[in-house]
This record gives structure tokens, sequence and C-alpha cells, in this order.
């Protein structure tokens, strides 16, 4: 199980959950209280946070709010990831649209 640990995408922060699950640390904390939630604790620039493992995070959301909140917030996360994407390309099309002016400019010179 300590593996689990280790794997990328398996754990995540409190912060992380907070924002991606709309939990509050309050209830993070009754969760860790109530033993549904491991955690490890970890510090970044001197920074501490507690680290969780997801498949227990979207249990214990689950059994608090349902599943179709659990779908939701995770429809809501990865609608934002697109349009976070969607965004940038747009800039780099805008980038690139700017460069391609320039060098037909170049051209009929």
């Amino acid at each position: 199980m300590s593996s689990e640990w280790n794997q990328k995408g398996a754990t995540l922060s409190d912060k992380t959950a907070r924002k991606e699950f709309g939990l509050t640390q309050e209830e993070i904390i009754d969760g860790i209280r109530l033993g549904k939630l491991d955690y490890r604790e970890n510090h970044v620039h001197g920074n501490p946070y507690l680290r969780l493992l997801r498949r227990e995070v979207e249990a214990f959301v689950s059994d608090k709010r349902g599943p179709n909140y659990l779908k939701q917030r995770r429809a809501k996360t990865e609608l934002a990831q697109v349009n976070r994407e969607l965004k940038s390309m747009k800039e780099q099309v805008r980038v690139l649209e700017v460069r391609k002016s320039m060098l037909v400019a170049q051209l009929a010179e």
C-alpha cells in the first residue's frame, strides 16, 4: 500500500482536494479523524501541507455528497482544463497569425 503514495496522480494535497472536490479544510480534518482519509505531512519551501490519497478522497466525497456530485465536479474540473488549453491555443494561433503577416509582408517587398 505504501507504493500507492509514490504513484504519479495517486495523491493530492489538501489544497487541491479543496479546490477539485469542493471540500473544506474542516471536512478533510473530520475525514482524517474518522479514519476515512489517510494522510502524510509534507513541506514545500518550509510550508506544511497534507498529502492525501486520491481514491480515498473520491470515496469520501462520494459517501458524503453522493456519486452525482463527484461526476459533476470531475466534469467541471475537466471543462476548466479544456478551457485553459483552448485559451492557450488561441493565443498561439494569434502569435502565429502575426508572424505570418510579417513574413507575407516581407515577401511582398
